[in-house]
């Protein structure tokens, strides 16, 4: 069993240019459009409640912040280090439209270049699965994510299905992991995952 056993936030980066120098590709990049989910999806995988702020107003946080973290599994006591890297939310933001463009090229920039990424991570709300902005991104990561990166599709808040709807999304989206973070549904099967995904040697691509 995997645990992550240690979090913690290492800097904010406004750009691309800004963000932390490294030699290796360790970064999981969490993305989903505002008030999905990914705040606290990110301090539940952690067990840290404080980790990542959970914002009322959705579209507020418009910085790149970087985490560290510290993987164990539990059967050999190896550890692993990685980078969780939380990107701001796309959509709903009640900003001007030229600051929207800038954050909109800023993370397009990013997930275009940035080659420390090792994962993406685009989380869905369960009860909104074919909107198109989320159409957009899943087209966007996999025509410009580069054959050592891995995309992992989520879909948060699983507890507002019943059972029947549930398992309709799994049959339509078999591939997806699917999570509650208010229930801890699913968590642990994602850091297994990611933990898994970080060791794959480079060369494979996940479809």
């Amino acid at each position: 069993m995997v645990d992550i056993v240690e979090a913690k936030f290492v800097t904010s980066a406004p750009t691309v240019a800004a963000a932390p120098e490294s030699d290796e590709q360790n970064e999981v990049v969490f993305m989903a459009r505002s008030n999905v989910g990914k705040s606290s999806l990110l301090n539940a995988l952690t067990n840290y409640k404080g980790l990542a702020k959970v914002s009322s107003t959705p579209g507020k946080t418009k910085l790149i912040n970087y985490f560290d973290v510290t993987f164990m599994d539990r059967d050999n006591s190896n550890k692993l280090m990685a980078k969780f890297v939380d990107l701001p939310g796309f959509g709903y933001a009640k900003v001007s439209k030229s600051q929207k463009h800038d954050w909109e090229k800023n993370l397009t920039d990013y997930i275009a270049t940035r080659e420390q990424i090792k994962v993406f991570i685009h989380l869905i709300d369960c009860r909104h699965p074919h909107l198109d902005i989320d159409t957009q991104v899943s087209e966007f990561l996999f025509s410009n994510a580069q054959e050592n990166q891995y995309i992992l599709q989520i879909f948060t808040k699983i507890d507002k299905l019943n059972q029947k709807e549930q398992s309709a999304l799994r049959r339509e989206f078999p591939n997806a992991l699917m999570v509650s973070s208010a229930k801890k549904r699913g968590t642990k099967k994602i850091i297994q995952v990611i933990y898994d995904l970080l060791q794959e040697e480079e060369g494979a691509h996940e479809d």
